[in-house]
């Protein structure tokens, strides 16, 4: 009985503090992976403001696929005067 509780005394002395120096050098990685992540989202939150402009884009399009009709058709009138 006496050995089992040298052993379980060893296990603690040699073991555990292994085990802590391997989950503190697990834990540096992954701080600095949450600290990326919330920049990622931060500055993603931030971009979606910038983009309510998009669905005004095809309505743009159309309009200068109708301006450059509007100026192709002034342009041969122009060369008909001339």
């Amino acid at each position: 009985m006496v050995w089992w509780y040298v052993g379980e005394a060893l296990t603690l002395v040699l073991i555990l503090p292994v085990v802590l120096t391997l989950l503190s050098r697990l834990m540096a990685p992954v701080k600095e992976i949450k600290a990326y992540a919330d920049d990622v989202l931060e500055h993603g939150v931030a971009l979606t403001g910038t983009l309510d402009a998009v669905p005004k884009l095809a309505r743009t399009k159309e309009l200068t696929g109708i301006a450059l009709q509007e100026v192709g058709r002034y342009g041969a009138a122009l060369k008909r005067l001339l």
